[in-house]
């Protein structure tokens, strides 16, 4: 439950008349809100509203705008992080920023290293704080363990340490939870707690209804980069905020569970992942599963459990080469590369947009194509009118929300990102698509049109494969869900039988095997 803010009525944090523009996009346009001491205020919106754009100028990210903004009632004008962070505001981006070579202790402390005698770096000192910040956060991430080594869910727990490190009086939060299992999202749910027992005031963003009603005392909505209201959590509902979101009424989402199946695509026979140097020995052990074709099938499990390993070694893209055996049509294949997987039909959609799905020096219409450039040469040479057309006619189909395929790739949305990343692999037209946590970061509408274009695909003859940290989600669109824990197969539900509860307790049996309820 959500905490009373606190009683004084003068703002912490006053945003007067903010505009902020892009070239081409009006990101925000005279945005007005003032925020209490010690609320956790919650800011909703679509993917594209502004909501990221508002939090970079307040914790110094964007320098360049238009308007005030007052941290306990004086002006300021943040030119950095720096400037922010010595007014006691940080920011938990949606968007990880870690150098992935530094270790976690490194990366929580970067900028701020702690010095020892004739002002050398204190590893020993960073490497304790760090364990302790993370003890915090009830996880057992090794503070020397490298970032880069480290899966989203952990490292988005290095940023949140890192804020935490900090020690704030402003703490904005941009999607915390995106990457993080339902475990992980009740310890930090617990961490919040705590920080509100010290006074901290927080901006929390979350396309999550469940988090912003659970945790927070007021909801601002903005919509096209325009302010549409402020509401008390208690004198509203989700779907009244859903409605002010989008401008309109959400229909209730209830796709598959009456999509004709064909025959077996994907046939995948006692499939192990080694884990040379860990005591458990195997990412993956002996899994068996079919896939068939307009078939939705869903996998899910706890963070570590094996989902992004086991697409990964369907794809060709696992750190190890995979014991047992992959069919496709019939056919075994063993690929060594993704791009013998995509050239033979399968195409995988990253749970990590920013470092394994973007091209970030490349504009829209280049992200696009990317993967089907040999197909749409002329004469040797590609056409850009062709790479155009299908880029268009994609970003058309999924609603990116771009300026135009010139567009910078940065400049959109996490979920205008995503649209894009499908897309690309959409032109490749794959017999089978694996999706990793696809709307991580998306929005309510959005994922209702990737809801619609999952059902569509399928209809169409394609098999997908879906991983998600949400259960609701993995309740909506699949035909039958896998349930793995610690590299193992606990049980397998039709959509019929298919519960929370049931799916939960597979997931936490560890290497106890669970029969179909």
């Amino acid at each position: 439950m959500s905490q009373p803010a606190a009683a004084t009525e003068t703002p912490i944090i006053e945003i007067r008349d903010v505009t902020k523009r892009f070239p081409g996009v009006v990101a925000l346009e005279g945005i007005s809100l003032a925020v209490k001491p010690g609320e956790l205020h919650a800011i909703c919106g679509e993917n594209g509203a502004g909501k990221s754009t508002l939090m970079k100028i307040l914790s110094g990210v964007i320098p360049d705008y238009s308007g005030q903004l007052l941290i306990r009632g004086s002006q300021v004008a943040f030119r950095g992080t720096r400037d922010a962070e010595a007014a006691g505001v940080s920011i938990i981006h949606q968007e990880l920023n870690l150098v992935e070579q530094l270790s976690a202790a490194a990366n929580i402390f970067l900028g701020r290293e702690m010095r020892g005698w004739l002002g050398l770096r204190d590893d020993r000192s960073m490497e304790a704080a760090a364990r302790q910040l993370l003890q915090e956060l009830e996880c057992d991430i090794s503070p020397r363990a490298p970032a880069g080594s480290l899966r989203v869910g952990d490292q988005q727990l290095i940023e949140i340490a890192k804020a935490l490190s900090l020690q704030s009086e402003i703490l904005i939060m941009d999607e915390p939870t995106s990457a993080l299992t339902e475990a992980e999202v009740s310890r930090l749910y617990r961490v919040i707690a705590r920080l509100r027992k010290r006074g901290v005031t927080i901006l929390y963003i979350s396309h999550k209804m469940d988090e912003v009603f659970h945790l927070s005392d007021r909801i601002t909505v903005l919509r096209d980069g325009r302010m549409v209201k402020t509401l008390n959590t208690k004198d509203t509902s989700a779907g009244e905020i859903t409605r002010l979101m989008v401008g309109r009424e959400l229909e209730a989402m209830e796709f598959g569970g009456h999509r004709k199946m064909g025959e077996t695509l994907l046939r995948v026979s006692n499939l192990s992942l080694p884990w040379r140097g860990h005591a458990r020995g195997w990412r993956l052990k002996d899994v068996s599963f079919e896939l068939r074709r307009g078939e939705v099938l869903g996998i899910a499990g706890l963070m570590g459990a094996g989902r992004t390993e086991l697409l990964e070694c369907v794809f060709g893209a696992a750190s190890e080469q995979p014991q047992g055996r992959i069919e496709l049509l019939g056919r075994p294949v063993r690929f060594q590369h993704p791009r013998e997987a995509c050239k033979a039909g399968v195409a995988l959609v990253t749970e990590d947009r920013k470092r394994l799905g973007l091209f970030t020096a490349m504009n829209v219409g280049e992200n696009i194509s990317v993967c089907t450039l040999k197909e749409l040469r002329s004469a040797g040479l590609i056409s850009r009118s062709r790479e155009w057309k299908a880029a268009g006619d994609v970003a058309s189909k999924l609603n990116v929300k771009t300026a135009g395929l010139s567009a910078a790739i940065t400049s959109l949305s996490g979920g205008n990102q995503q649209k894009c990343i499908i897309g690309r692999w959409l032109l490749t037209k794959p017999t089978v698509l694996l999706l990793d946590d696809p709307t991580r970061g998306v929005d309510v509408g959005a994922k209702a049109e990737l809801y619609r274009l999952i059902d569509q695909l399928c209809r169409d003859g394609i098999g997908i494969i879906i991983t998600s940290s949400e259960l609701p989600e993995l309740l909506t669109v699949s035909d039958r869900i896998l349930v793995l824990s610690e590299g193992r197969l606990t049980a397998e539900f039709s959509r019929a039988e298919a519960t929370e509860h049931k799916i939960m307790e597979a997931a936490t049996l560890g290497a106890k095997k669970t029969s179909v309820a």
